[in-house]
């Protein structure tokens, strides 16, 4: 074992094996984390916000997410454990802590996942103009191949993660390529036709297509050189996104102005206009790579975690095979299917209804930063380069949990079940005199 730390609330975090994870694939990873679903609609809802000074609000998410970015990947370089951002908290505020941000991922961030099949699903049905019913079968099919992918472990969805990634970006320059020659200068004016309150409200739209840091830190243990790769990949992850979200936003604005965000399907109108005849066929395909590629790397991180929480004693123990630096957990693969399965079915008893899934998805996700950035100022050296990253990520961080407002309420049950939790094993620990009496 491998001790990390010395203080009071110390953890061990168990030695790691020889990671199968290099830089091309972990920047791959890092980039399906975060450029996801969000190109397929965000770019258009941006310009309905705020026009075309929605090209501002990309630039300010883009910079206000370094720091978070950053954070993440100094922890993660420093404590490469399946447990993730559940191990940092661990380490920094002790086992309930841990316990709140281990249930906050595998329970609530993992409701958007049938959001991201269905989001995809809805754009290759638009494409050939099915019934509705047809998406619910098509986000099914959807979780197949990613499923399959990380049963044979992460040397396997590396790879897929990498074709899936480099695929992607290929096609968000072909799209942006295509596309720009049908720009109209006129539809950069007014640049800001609701002022800044629209840029604003921009702003907090692209917040949540620049979060996902905090997914790859869960296999942080299965890259080789840590140190060096993560912190690199991290860079090149913020890189790629920036500019493909940017790119997408001027065309966006560019080509279609203020009818953008009067369609359900804003991707697919982008593309039509320049290349009507292959235009349906590519976004289906957009949509397709997205959805692959977002739940390639979520699945994996997903089943790490719930193999490190039965590790840890969180969840039940025989989920911990697999949570080592080189295992497949299959068995916490297998809770996760059935685990989206009741939120996939739930979603679809809805009517497609995604708001409140994004919901609960997303402020478990500002939870899990609130306790993540609090450990990183505990963990990381003092007035070092993380250390302030993690200073002003708090800071940003205190903002989201603002703006999340009544939505905390999600991630505020699965605390209080945490809690109870710990209750029930220091009950069960005690003496059968103590418990008596």
């Amino acid at each position: 074992m491998l001790h990390t730390l010395t203080t009071d609330t110390a953890v061990d975090v168990p030695a790691r094996a020889a990671g199968t994870v290099g830089l091309l694939q972990g920047s791959a990873l890092y980039i399906a984390s975060v450029l996801g679903t969000g190109i397929l609609v965000l770019p258009a809802l941006a310009v309905t916000a705020a026009g075309p000074a929605s090209i501002l609000a990309v630039a300010a998410v883009l910079l206000l997410s370094i720091p978070l970015a950053g954070t993440f990947a100094a922890l993660a370089a420093r404590y490469p454990d399946a447990g993730g951002v559940a191990t940092f908290v661990r380490l920094a505020l002790g086992k309930t802590a841990a316990r709140m941000a281990g249930y906050w991922f595998f329970f609530g961030v993992a409701v958007g996942a049938p959001v991201v099949a269905v989001l995809g699903a809805i754009y290759i049905v638009d494409v050939f103009h099915g019934p509705r019913w047809v998406v619910v079968l098509v986000a099914a099919l959807i979780f197949i191949p990613p499923f399959v992918s990380n049963f044979y472990g992460l040397r396997m969805a590396g790879w897929v993660q990498l074709a899936l990634t480099g695929a992607l970006v290929i096609i968000v320059v072909g799209v942006v390529l295509v596309a720009a020659p049908e720009s109209r200068p006129e539809n950069f004016e007014p640049f800001l036709p609701h002022g800044f309150a629209g840029v604003g409200a921009a702003i907090s739209l692209f917040v949540w297509a620049f979060a996902g840091w905090e997914a790859v830190t869960h296999i942080a243990g299965e890259f080789r050189n840590p140190r060096r790769n993560i912190p690199l990949a991290t860079a090149i992850a913020i890189a790629a996104v920036g500019i493909a979200y940017l790119a997408l936003q001027v065309v966006t604005v560019g080509v279609l102005g203020d009818a953008a965000g009067s369609s359900a399907v804003p991707l697919l109108d982008l593309v039509a206009s320049a290349a009507p005849g292959v235009g349906s066929i590519a976004v289906a395909v957009i949509a397709a790579v997205v959805a692959l590629g977002v739940l390639n790397l979520y699945l994996g991180a997903f089943a790490k975690l719930g193999a490190s929480l039965g590790r840890d004693g969180d969840l039940p123990n025989w989920m911990a095979a697999g949570a080592e630096a080189g295992g497949i957990p299959r068995r916490s693969l297998a809770v996760v299917a059935g685990v989206l399965a009741v939120y996939l079915g739930a979603l679809a008893a809805t009517g497609l209804e995604l708001a409140p899934f994004i919901l609960i998805h997303t402020s478990c996700m500002i939870a899990i930063y609130v306790l993540g950035m609090i450990a990183a100022v505990r963990l990381l050296d003092r007035w070092s380069v993380g250390w302030w990253l993690a200073v002003v990520s708090v800071v940003l961080v205190a903002g989201l949990v603002v703006l999340a407002g009544w939505s905390l309420l999600a991630p505020a049950g699965l605390g209080v079940a945490a809690v109870v939790v710990t209750v029930a094993r220091a009950w069960t620990r005690r003496p059968v005199l103590d418990r008596a009496a």
